[in-house]
């Protein structure tokens, strides 16, 4: 299955060179590349997007990504231009390198016929770089002392960015081991003798309350309650896990993160629907669901609109500064739960990564949740929609406010 990534960028930042733009590169997407093909949009002067796949493991599957690459393209707003570049861990001489010149030249040739302009066409392998339209270019490649030691990343603007692997924005930050165990001990209360916690959980008990006081925005006109919070680290933490042990709780809890406190109680509403039709028909959430999917939906209560969101089917976007938000609470509790109990919120985790573009970082989400519970079915439901290709629309639309990444 292969991984995606689509950022969308505004800023002019010139490159006077090809080892320049590489340079740059990394600190523009947002994570370093590797064995990848990276396609990156212009519009006009501007970068317009990143888009990354895997490199294809056959021969035959080289056309239908050059394809796939400029169908992205064509779905960008106002981008006419392109930048293809191949990422390998292979020698640029090895060989591998005549089959990622060769998809290169296949991603170029198609976007070509397509209308865009081709900028530039680069291979960065393990020990040199070099460009296919560049005529000098030695046979064994340029340096990449040249890409490392460019002023170009050093430009004000990217100053501060972090840069790590496709995979890095999945790693979960440490915790010490008597912050594990306090987690395991509050969650073994909350299924023996819940009455304390839920005392001094008070409103915030509910799905929506509890979600808005852990990802509100401090400076909205309601901060002096999304902030009052008397819990301690290990209690709201275990009690999302708990939450996000409840299918349809931990979908509408992932969709609200993403959407806010409306689409939060819409989507909590259905939640609660589902799990009393689930249980009128003597099933657990996910296989009810499962059923009415086969039965075509008409039993499922969810609405359309929060269909649409969860599967990336609508131009609105997320509210970037709240999924930033809520991915550092959701790294933080999985790192804090006990192993078997993280899948869940891996898979929220998982859904809001992808809803920003971090196609690669999604994957580690799930790749880690299916290392713990081979069976879960959410993660296999996501791993299904997200290995078809599926992006989000709104990483399709321009951004029209703050809140757009």
């Amino acid at each position: 299955m292969s991984r995606r990534h689509a950022r969308d960028m505004t800023t002019i930042i010139r490159a006077e060179a090809a080892h320049d733009f590489l340079a740059l590169l990394p600190s523009l997407a947002g994570y370093r590349p590797a064995r990848s093909l990276v396609a990156v949009a212009f519009s006009g002067n501007r970068t317009a997007g990143v888009i990354r796949f895997d490199l294809p493991a056959k021969v035959d599957d080289r056309q239908r990504l050059a394809e796939r690459v400029v169908a992205m393209l064509c779905r960008l707003p106002d981008v006419d231009a392109l930048v293809p570049v191949v990422y390998s861990d292979a020698r640029y001489r090895g060989a591998a390198a005549a089959g990622e010149r060769e998809l290169l030249r296949r991603v170029a040739d198609r976007a070509d016929d397509a209308g865009f302009h081709v900028r530039d066409v680069l291979r960065v392998a393990r020990d040199a770089w070099g460009s296919l339209l560049d005529a000098g270019t030695p046979a064994a490649g340029r340096s990449l002392a040249l890409i490392d030691e460019s002023p170009a990343a050093a430009h004000p603007v990217l100053r501060g960015r972090g840069i790590a692997s496709p995979e890095g924005a999945a790693e979960l930050p440490e915790v010490r081991p008597e912050e594990v165990a306090e987690v395991a001990r509050v969650l073994a209360l909350v299924d023996e003798e819940p009455g304390g916690l839920l005392d001094r959980l008070g409103d915030a008990a509910d799905p929506v309350t509890f979600v808005e006081r852990l990802v509100g925005d401090a400076r909205s006109e309601r901060k002096d309650e999304s902030l009052v919070w008397t819990l301690s680290e290990a209690e709201a933490s275990a009690w999302f896990v708990h939450l996000a042990e409840r299918p349809a709780i931990r979908d509408a809890m992932m969709l609200q993160i993403g959407f806010g406190e409306e689409v939060g109680a819409v989507a909590m509403d259905d939640a609660f629907d589902t799990i009393d039709r689930a249980e009128e028909a003597g099933l657990s959430v996910d296989d009810f669901v499962r059923r009415e999917t086969r039965r075509g939906g008409g039993g499922l209560a969810t609405t359309i609109v929060v269909s649409n969101l969860m599967l990336g089917l609508t131009s609105e976007r997320p509210d970037v500064e709240r999924v930033e938000r809520g991915l550092e609470h959701v790294k933080r509790a999985i790192a804090l739960a006990p192993e078997a109990q993280r899948p869940p919120a891996l898979c929220i985790a998982a859904w809001l990564s992808w809803s920003l573009g971090r196609g690669s970082a999604a994957w580690a989400f799930l790749e880690r949740s299916a290392a713990i519970d081979p069976e879960h079915s959410m993660t296999a439901l996501l791993s299904a929609y997200f290995g078809s290709g599926a992006l989000p629309e709104w990483a399709f639309t321009a951004p029209t406010d703050r809140r757009a990444a």
